[in-house]
């Protein structure tokens, strides 16, 4: 009998699953880190100086983390229940640290609080149609608030909703596939302006090793 197809959130749910029935212990939280390279790139000054911020798919929610270390009032929301509940057991320590278990719109629809900085780092942002999440954004942002985010360099003409494929979990008979969305930096840019940003700033960051994938870079900012 053929399985039945994976949801969105059952996909995350399987994704850098933990090992054994204990939980493992957290990933360090001391740099904020945009890119797959430790180390490399910017860090937290890209947010500004918040004093709340969202997270958009945080997964093991060590960004947050680090930000809620500096004093910003940090909230991070996922709609994988794994997902969240794994960063809330790491992170349940932290002051003004929380996490939401929420897809991305339907939370920024429904909350009434706004934030100094919205944030993806490799997470919501990649995986969600931004004619729906920019707008959510954008509403949910202060004046002159900034909406940031990271992920794979896009491969060129891949542009749009693209299928992410694999068979990556053992023991997984059916083929795992969601959308993730990808645009050049200047197609970035375009969607952000028709969606009311400003101050945008989209470009590729390359990876330390030149022969290796970049980490595409966006910020914008809600208008004054």
């Amino acid at each position: 009998m053929p399985h039945a197809p994976m949801t969105p959130a059952e996909y995350w749910d399987k994704y850098k699953p933990h090992k054994g029935r204990e939980l493992q212990p957290a990933p360090s939280a001391e740099r904020f880190d945009w890119t797959q390279y430790p180390g490399h790139g910017p860090g937290a000054e890209v947010l500004g100086t918040p004093r709340r911020a969202l997270e958009l798919g945080p997964a093991e929610g060590k960004e947050a983390a680090h930000l809620a270390r500096q004093g910003i009032e940090v909230t991070g929301v996922d709609f994988s229940p794994v997902q969240f509940e794994r960063a809330r057991a790491w992170w349940k320590e932290t002051p003004g640290l929380s996490f939401v278990h929420s897809e991305a719109c339907a939370y920024l629809s429904s909350t009434p609080t706004e934030y100094d900085a919205i944030y993806s780092v490799w997470g919501a942002v990649w995986f969600t149609d931004p004619e729906d999440l920019f707008p959510c954004v954008f509403k949910r942002l202060r004046p002159e608030g900034v909406f940031a985010f990271s992920q794979a360099e896009p491969v060129p003409g891949a542009y749009g909703p693209q299928p992410m494929r694999g068979k990556w979990l053992e023991g997984q008979e059916q083929e795992l596939t969601v959308l993730r969305w990808q645009y050049a930096p200047q197609m970035w840019a375009d969607v952000l302006k028709r969606h009311g940003f400003t101050a945008i700033d989209a470009h590729v960051l390359s990876a330390p090793d030149q022969e290796s994938l970049g980490t595409l870079m966006v910020r914008a900012q809600a208008p004054a």
